[in-house]
């Protein structure tokens, strides 16, 4: 299948059905990305180790929402789908849940999925996620699933550093200021409730499913950190309208 639109990737500060049950907006904005009646959407629980709890709440989700639904294992015998690269490659949304981006980007190093990611993208699957499913996307980042926070080396689809649940856990914020000073690259903090959504390697547009929820672009420059807010689409004021690609 040819696909028109260019590489998409939807980096949620914290949200989804995940962590907002009975708030679908980011991922309803998510589905109006691919201008399809009944979206392929697969999910990527390995940041969870595939949790099974986790990957019940997906269909739930995502069936009700008409959705053709499926899911790729790689901490279980049975991956849930025949030949992971042509089934991730013929989705409209590729969605990876949150948890340790740590242990996320070794099983898929492990299992060849950073380089089938990669392929998807440039055909243009919308690849989306939060939390761990935000981080892996970005060159580098802040991660705390595993204690006090701590860099991390992402797969670098996006030039820019991340630091996601940048208001629900402040001591993000003191970490990811010393990185950037320690000469982390420039990059993006998002609240939760807010995503950034990429066209290319550029932002696009910042949208929120919380009023009030916000995104900043943060860099290093003089010896201090300057923080800039950025301008961000709450989507329950209105249907959410996709940002032109």
């Amino acid at each position: 299948m040819v696909r028109r639109t260019r590489p998409q990737i939807v980096a949620f500060g914290g949200g989804g059905f995940s962590m907002e049950p009975g708030n679908p907006l980011l991922d309803d904005y998510v589905l109006s990305l691919t201008h399809s009646p009944r979206p392929k959407v697969c999910f990527l629980p390995t940041a969870s180790g595939d949790a099974d709890h986790y990957v019940v709440r997906f269909y739930r989700t995502f069936c009700e929402s008409e959705c053709e639904a499926s899911h790729v294992s790689l901490f279980r015998r049975e991956p849930g789908v025949d030949h992971i690269e042509r089934h991730l490659l013929t989705r409209d949304v590729i969605y990876v849940g949150g948890g340790s981006v740590l242990s996320l980007l070794g099983a898929w190093r492990a299992h060849g999925l950073d380089v089938i990611l990669r392929r998807a993208w440039e055909a243009g699957v919308v690849l989306c996620g939060g939390s761990a499913g935000s981080l892996c996307w970005f060159s580098q980042g802040v991660t705390a699933f595993h204690g006090e926070p701590r860099p991390y080396e992402g797969l670098g689809r996006l030039p820019w550093s991340n630091c996601v649940h940048y208001d629900a856990e402040p001591e993000r914020d003191g970490a990811y200021r010393g990185l950037l000073l320690g000469g982390m690259c420039a990059g993006y903090a998002a609240e939760d409730g807010s995503a950034l959504h990429f066209v290319g390697e550029r932002l696009a547009r910042v949208v929120a499913s919380r009023p009030g929820a916000r995104a900043y672009r943060m860099r290093a420059a003089g010896g201090r950190v300057e923080r800039r807010a950025l301008v961000s689409d709450y989507l329950g004021a209105a249907p959410p309208v996709a940002a032109v690609a």
